[in-house]
């Protein structure tokens, strides 16, 4: 991915070079057959991006939050970086996606909408663990909800299922958003327990093996 980074931006650094040199160079004109996404199915797909990215900002919020001297819990900090790093690549892979389908050949300005943490503080590690579980449930919706509309029949009885769309979705986010919502149940059961037989001291070490990587 930085390699590719790196060739994107050596090609526009040369584009702008002949530009500068030639003059702006025309614009050509290509065939738009290739590109079958059809709109609702593009605006969904843009909205994903900014849905994952408001992911990405709020787990930002939640992992500062942990990391504050005043909380001092570096577990609960390392998964939610974690996971807002994992949100925002799913943002770059909505985009690299709509690229290849031609679904950003224009119109881009509103693609990414400054996007905002829900909210920038929790009072304890056992609230941000179910508010990241009600997020990753809304975000699942999301997604569910791009492949019904791009399985829907077109209007005027046209059918635009859109097969590869949506057996991408299902392969390469569904199953981990599935995985995650499991995962984050099972992390907020066993930290409630641990809360109700020790008290904030239950915290301390549910957020230590947090920090280990040890099994929860």
């Amino acid at each position: 991915m930085f390699k590719l980074s790196l060739l994107c931006v050596a090609a526009v650094l040369f584009v702008a070079s002949q530009e500068a040199q030639l003059g702006k160079l025309p614009q050509v004109q290509i065939p738009d057959d290739w590109i079958t996404m059809v709109d609702p199915c593009t605006k969904k797909m843009k909205e994903q991006v900014q849905e994952e990215l408001t992911a990405a900002m709020t787990y930002f919020a939640m992992g500062a939050h942990f990391s504050k001297d005043t909380v001092n819990r570096p577990g609960f900090a390392k998964i939610f970086f974690d996971s807002a790093s994992e949100e925002r690549d799913h943002a770059i892979k909505i985009i690299g996606y709509l690229l290849m389908r031609g679904g950003l050949t224009k119109d881009i300005s509103q693609l990414i909408r400054d996007p905002q943490p829900l909210s920038e503080a929790w009072a304890d590690g056992l609230s941000a663990l179910k508010d990241a579980l009600k997020l990753e449930a809304h975000v699942t919706r999301k997604i569910r909800d791009i492949a019904t509309t791009c399985e829907e029949p077109g209007r005027d009885g046209q059918d635009f299922n859109d097969y590869h769309l949506v057996d991408w979705l299902t392969g390469d986010f569904l199953t981990e958003q599935y995985e995650g919502q499991r995962d984050l149940a099972g992390k907020i059961s066993n930290l409630g327990k641990m809360l109700e037989a020790h008290g904030a001291l239950g915290e301390f070490l549910f957020d230590k093996k947090l920090l280990t990587g040890a099994s929860i």
